[in-house]
């Protein structure tokens, strides 16, 4: 297994997008990768603290790489990588509802971006006890699982109910366009 700093050497040399960019700019600067990729990390973690546009940053974060490995899950034949990037998005979905009705009171912690964006990496880590595993089968599945029913009640009665408008308004509509012509024809 290895202590910490070997593990994180160990995924920094593997290859693959940030391996090979880590590579390069080792290559170029002759700075050892662990020293690149510390330094990266705690710059971004300053800049999430105390820069301009934190909030941006840490949801492109939270959005850009997840969206890229979806893509590339959708693409491949494997489904367990599906399920992993699904569960990812529902529990992104979550939190951002959440967020939206917390985020007045929230966003005036100091650290809130750093710690948001440290939540949003820890429910993408790949890791069996990743955030959107655990919060997922803890928290959501089991809601889901006792008020699913009700919620396809409502979203049915929703759609037949919306269904029943537009059939309604197309019918006023196509009424009125007819009466329209109707009336056109007579002034000829």
């Amino acid at each position: 297994m290895g202590t910490v700093p070997q593990r994180l050497q160990r995924f920094l040399d593997r290859p693959g997008p940030l391996g090979d960019l880590l590579g390069r700019l080792e290559a170029r600067t002759g700075v050892r990768r662990l020293y690149l990729a510390t330094g990266s990390a705690a710059f971004l973690g300053l800049y999430l603290v105390f820069g301009y546009g934190a909030s941006l940053l840490c949801n492109l974060i939270g959005f850009a790489y997840p969206a890229y490995v979806s893509i590339k899950a959708i693409e491949s034949s494997s489904k367990e990588d599906d399920t992993t990037w699904l569960t990812y998005w529902v529990v992104y979905g979550v939190f951002s509802v959440a967020e939206f009705f917390s985020d007045i009171f929230l966003y005036w912690f100091p650290f809130y971006y750093a710690g948001k964006c440290l939540f949003l990496l820890w429910c993408m880590a790949p890791v069996p006890w990743n955030g959107s595993q655990v919060l997922y089968q803890n928290v959501i599945r089991p809601w889901f699982l006792r008020h699913h029913r009700t919620v396809d009640s409502v979203l049915g009665n929703l759609s037949t109910r919306a269904l029943d408008a537009a059939s309604s308004v197309t019918r006023e509509a196509s009424g009125a366009a007819l009466n329209l012509a109707r009336e056109a024809e007579k002034r000829q």
